[in-house]
């Protein structure tokens, strides 16, 4: 399993203090183990190896000396300093006086508010005296939010001295800072917010509990050991005693989890905390870093990307289990619901949502079926993939028995490939659709989503929803095509580079209209006639009178010259949506198209005396009639070469 290690890789401490106060004493005695003789000035700067820190950490310790350093060195070491260290003597009252009246000032006046240093409070000379300052230090605390924590020391008999920088790591890579509110002993918002994500996440079930097998769940994916039933039932009577509500059907509810650690912060125990929220992705600021949510992906020229096997499975169980009403389709709430632990809906508006993809017309109050809702994900994985990596992992993909989220892409083939072997072995494919204004484009792509046509012909397409996803079958496999309705232009405008590539192009025009289809012969010219991806024209408004165009060739007269398919006529009004499947099936088979061409135009039409052959998929009886087509055609050739070959041989002989 993936660790996500947010930490610093070193750790710098400044020890600062009054002269006498012993700092250069302490760092001596850490390093040999014995109170030095002889003390310097100032020590030099020691680096501590991390396989010998607690926290396997590189260390530095940085010493100061006013009588040899000025102010000005003083704040450029602040400012380097990962953590400082004030050192007081427990023995001198002004020495603890001059922490709040000078050197808390002049660490604050040093830095600004976001780069401000944690602290920690050093009181030396133990062995002198009798007492404690702690609860003393305590009310400095409670007035300086900076400082982490304090601790009582004795250089001299090397009396807590380890301990000592270990509370300065500690500060550094386990501030108490972001994660509690000393004043209101209460946990931050940021923390509250991140620790409510990680709670939804693994509560598998989604009831809004964790449960045993849940809790286990959660203790192995952040401390990799299973919880003991002897502690779990400690962690239940506790909460039970502590928060009234914390435990319901003997399970722990939100507020129990985040009483709990809200108790482990109070105990000192902050790198509890951290724990659990560096596995779940949460940097210093309690923010998700990026490593987290972007895992690297080597996406090739070419490329594209799609669902793999495993990010479909974690899609179909999350809609399952968020349907809590069982209806096959997502209510507004349920919707709201799966998202409510990321920062903002991947979908805001839900009408957009309705015309881009399929919906459950069977529900009256749901709007997004398993379909839907597959081919809403499917689409963004194809367009936005690292907003599809961004939501996988604030859903949890990577958190159930998954490293990263880059286990649900799948990368294709390059395309350059697929031309070379005639065939994709894509299941998304992405096809541009281009025509003149008031062509018919627009209604075609809802066409491919709508479940009643007839309806969709009264509605009022709007402009904007560039993108329409369903799922056709190409010889009995399902296969997802993407129609992007390209936005119009004059014809003299240049399309960009990410405009034309796509894996097939839907050329459209209206029948109805002379001139209609101009612009997009000329789009095919300029653009697709040197090019190696399929193109389809097509004329739309089907069920109106088809009128001759103003264009030096006819629709009919123009495919044959480029040698392209027949127009293909559509019509919302009675298509039985076989344009879609031609479309999908060019893109799965490119390359094929000029065969097509050659063979069935030239051949098969006298040969066969077909005439349906003249139209692309419309044998319903045999799908595979291209192929055997194909191949008789081939076979026939071979005959007819040994047959010449033989006469040849026989003449010669003579």
């Amino acid at each position: 399993m993936v660790t996500w290690n947010m930490t610093r890789r070193h750790v710098r401490i400044l020890l600062v203090g009054d002269p006498g106060a012993g700092k250069t004493s302490l760092i001596l005695s850490l390093v040999s183990e014995e109170f030095p003789d002889d003390v310097p000035p100032k020590a030099e700067e020691i680096t501590i190896p991390a396989d010998v820190t607690p926290e396997q950490v590189p260390t530095n310790i940085v010493d100061f000396c006013a009588s040899e350093q000025t102010d000005d060195n003083l704040q450029d070491e602040i400012n380097k300093a990962h953590v400082v260290c004030i050192v007081y003597s427990v023995e001198n009252d002004e020495s603890i006086d001059r922490i709040t009246t000078h050197w808390l000032p002049f660490i604050r006046d040093s830095t600004t508010i976001d780069q401000r240093k944690p602290v920690v409070l050093v009181g030396n000379k133990i062995d002198l005296v009798d007492y404690s300052t702690i609860e003393h230090v305590l009310t400095i605390m409670e007035e300086f939010p900076e400082v982490e924590s304090c601790v009582e020391c004795s250089a001299k008999t090397l009396h807590n001295i380890s301990e000592m920088f270990y509370y300065a790591q500690k500060a550094v890579l386990h501030p108490t800072a972001p994660l509690y509110i000393m004043e209101e002993q209460d946990l931050t918002e940021g923390c509250k917010k991140a620790l409510v994500r990680i709670f939804k996440v693994c509560d598998i079930d989604g009831d809004g509990l964790l449960n045993d097998f849940e809790l286990n769940h959660f203790q192995r994916r952040c401390f990799n050991a299973p919880l003991q039933p002897q502690v779990l039932d400690e962690v239940k009577a506790v909460l039970t005693k502590n928060v009234p509500d914390g435990i319901y059907d003997q399970s722990v509810t939100l507020k129990g989890f985040l009483f709990l650690h809200c108790l482990f912060i109070q105990r000192g125990r902050n790198e509890t905390t951290w724990a659990v929220l560096r596995k779940f992705g949460y940097n210093e600021n309690l923010e998700m870093c990026h490593e987290y949510l972007q895992p690297h992906i080597k996406i090739p020229p070419g490329s594209s990307t799609e669902l793999s096997h495993r990010g479909q499975q974690f899609l179909t169980a999350l809609f399952e289990r968020s349907d809590r009403d069982g209806d096959g389709a997502l209510s507004v709430d349920e919707y709201k619901a799966i998202f409510n632990a990321c920062p903002v809906l991947p979908w805001p508006s839900i009408s957009d949502i309705r015309r881009t993809v399929p919906t459950n017309p069977a529900s009256e109050k749901g709007f997004l079926s398993l379909h839907g809702w597959m081919c809403r994900w499917t689409l963004m994985t194809l367009i936005d993939l690292p907003k599809t990596l961004d939501y996988l992992a604030y859903l949890g993909f990577n958190v159930h028995e998954n490293e990263s989220q880059a286990l649900a892409i799948h990368v294709t083939r390059e395309r350059r490939l697929d031309l070379a072997k005639k065939q994709s072995s894509r299941s998304v494919y992405m096809c541009h659709v281009f025509g003149p204004k008031g062509c018919g484009k627009t209604g075609l792509c809802r066409g491919f989503i709508a479940d009643n046509l007839v309806k969709l012909t009264e509605k009022e397409f709007l402009s904007g929803d560039h993108y329409c996803i369903n799922t056709v079958q190409i010889y009995g496999q399902e296969k997802y095509l993407v129609l992007k309705d390209i936005e119009m232009r004059q014809i003299l405008d240049p399309l960009q580079p990410h405009e034309v590539h796509c894996d097939v192009a839907c050329l459209t025009y209206d029948v109805n209209n002379p001139t209609s289809f101009e612009y997009v012969a000329r789009i095919y010219i300029k653009y697709f006639a040197e090019s190696k991806i399929p193109v389809l024209i097509t004329g739309t408004k089907g069920d109106l009178e088809e009128v001759r165009q103003d264009y030096l060739l006819q629709p009919k007269e123009f495919c044959q010259k480029y040698q392209l398919l027949p127009p293909q006529i559509f019509s919302l009004k009675d298509n039985k949506k076989d344009l879609y499947v031609k479309l999908a099936t060019m893109a799965a088979f490119p390359r094929f198209q000029a065969a097509w061409i050659m063979f069935y135009k030239h051949r098969l039409e006298r040969l066969l005396g077909t005439a349906h052959l003249r139209h692309f998929g419309n044998m319903a009886t045999d799908p595979f009639i291209w192929w055997k087509a194909g191949l008789g055609v081939a076979a026939a050739s071979i005959v007819g070469y040994f047959i010449i070959k033989v006469l040849h041989s026989t003449i010669s002989t003579r």
